[in-house]
C-alpha cells in the first residue's frame, strides 16, 4: 500500500469519528429514559414523587457504575481490532482480588495505624489488587489472541472459565469459613456544594468513589479516542491496520496497549462488587455484567459515552424491579427486568440505525 493512499485512509477515519452521529443514541436513549418513567409511574399508580424518583436514578447510576467499566473496556479493546469477551472473568477475578485484600490488609493494619485508617489505606489496597489481578489475565488474552493470533472469542473464553475456576477453588480455600469482619465497602462520599444541588445534586454528587472515578473514565476515554494523536491510532488500528502500518505505526504495540488498559478499567468494574455494592465475595457474583457491559458497547456504538448511555439504561431496569416491588408486589419482577435487554434486541435490528463495529474488529494482523 502506498503512503499516500494509506494517509487517506487514516484522514478519513479522523474525520469520521469527529463527526460520528453518537448523539442520535444519545437522544433516543434520553426519550426512552422519559418513557420507561411514564411508564413507571402509570404502573404504580403514580405513587412515585420526587424523593422516589431521585431515589432511583441515584441507584440506577450505582447499578450501572460495573457495566459502564465493562462497556469502557470492551471500546479500548474493540476500537484497537481486539475482541475482549473475557471481561465477565476479569471483573470476577478483581473482585475477588478486591475482597481478599481488604480483609487480610485490614486485618494487618488495624492495630498498628488505627481501625479507621486501616479501612481507608485497606480499601485502596483492593482497588489496585482488583486492577492488577485483572490485568494480568487481560495480558493473558493479549499475548494468545495479538502474538498467537489465536481466535479472540475462543480467548476470552478461557479467560472466562479460568476465572470460575481460580475463583471458586480460592474461595473454597480460603474464604469460604467464617473469618474476621473486614472494614466494609466504601462509604458514600458527597462532594461539597454540588452535592447541594436541587435535583441532580442527590443523583450525581452523593455517590462512592469508583462511581465518580467511572464519570470521569468517560470523559477522559472520549477526549484521547478522539482528540488525541493515539486514539487516532488506536482508531486506524482497528478500521484499517495495514494503512496504519504504512504510516509507521506499530499495530502490535497499540493493541497490547489498549488490551492492558482496558483490562485495569474491567478490574475497578470488578472491584466495585465487593468495595462497594457489598463486603462479601460469592462465586459468580459478577451475574453476567461483563456481559451486559458488552451489550452496552454495541448499543453506544462503539463510543464512551454511548457505552455509558446503555449501561444507565441497563442499571434503570435494575432500579425500576426495586421500586415496582414496593409499590406494586403484586407484579412479577421479571417483567421490569426485562426492559434492557428488549432495548438491546431493538437497537441490533436497527431501529437506532446500525450497529457497525470497527472493520477490523477481532481480526488478527499479519505484516
Amino acid at each position: 500500500m502506498s503512503t499516500t493512499t494509506a494517509r487517506s485512509i487514516v484522514k478519513d477515519i479522523q474525520v469520521s469519528g469527529l463527526r460520528g452521529r453518537w448523539w442520535v443514541t444519545a437522544l433516543f436513549g434520553v426519550l426512552l429514559l422519559v418513557a420507561v418513567w411514564m411508564l413507571l409511574n402509570l404502573v404504580i399508580g403514580g405513587k412515585c414523587g420526587a424523593d422516589c424518583v431521585q431515589g432511583t436514578l441515584a441507584q440506577t447510576l450505582r447499578v450501572a457504575t460495573p457495566i459502564a467499566f465493562a462497556a469502557f473496556c470492551g471500546v479500548l479493546c474493540e476500537r484497537a481490532g481486539v475482541v475482549n469477551i473475557g471481561i465477565e472473568g476479569q471483573m470476577l477475578m478483581a473482585a475477588m482480588a478486591g475482597y481478599a485484600v481488604n480483609l487480610f490488609a485490614f486485618q494487618a493494619l488495624k492495630d498498628s495505624i488505627g481501625i479507621e485508617a486501616a479501612g481507608n489505606l485497606s480499601r485502596w489496597l483492593a482497588v489496585l489488587a482488583g486492577i492488577l489481578s485483572a490485568l494480568i489475565l487481560a495480558a493473558l488474552h493479549a499475548v494468545v489472541s495479538i502474538e498467537f493470533k489465536t481466535n479472540q472469542i475462543i480467548s476470552g473464553t478461557v479467560i472466562n472459565i479460568l476465572s470460575v475456576g481460580i475463583t471458586g477453588f480460592l474461595y473454597r480455600q480460603f474464604l469460604a469459613e467464617n473469618l474476621p469482619p473486614g472494614p466494609g465497602t466504601f462509604p458514600i462520599a458527597p462532594i461539597p456544594v454540588l452535592s447541594q444541588i436541587p435535583v441532580i445534586g442527590p443523583i450525581l454528587f452523593q455517590q462512592k468513589p469508583l462511581t465518580y472515578l467511572m464519570l470521569i473514565l468517560a470523559f477522559a476515554i472520549h477526549y484521547v479516542l478522539y482528540y488525541t494523536p493515539w486514539g487516532l491510532r488506536t482508531r486506524a488500528v482497528g478500521e484499517h491496520p495495514r494503512a496504519a502500518d504504512t504510516l509507521g505505526i506499530n499495530v502490535y504495540r497499540i493493541r497490547y496497549i489498549n488490551v492492558l488498559v482496558g483490562g485495569l478499567v474491567a478490574g475497578l468494574g470488578g472491584a466495585w462488587f465487593t468495595l462497594e455494592a457489598v463486603d462479601v465475595f460469592n462465586p459468580l457474583m459478577t451475574n453476567g455484567l461483563g456481559f451486559i457491559g458488552l451489550a452496552a458497547m454495541i448499543f453506544g456504538k462503539w463510543n464512551p459515552f454511548g457505552a455509558l448511555l446503555g449501561a444507565l439504561i441497563f442499571g434503570l431496569g435494575n432500579s425500576i424491579t426495586s421500586t415496582v416491588s414496593i409499590f406494586r408486589p403484586d407484579i412479577p419482577s421479571q417483567l421490569p427486568q426485562m426492559l434492557p435487554y428488549l432495548l438491546t434486541i431493538i437497537v441490533l435490528t436497527g431501529v437506532v440505525g446500525r450497529a457497525t463495529p470497527p472493520a477490523a474488529d477481532g481480526e488478527p494482523y499479519e505484516k
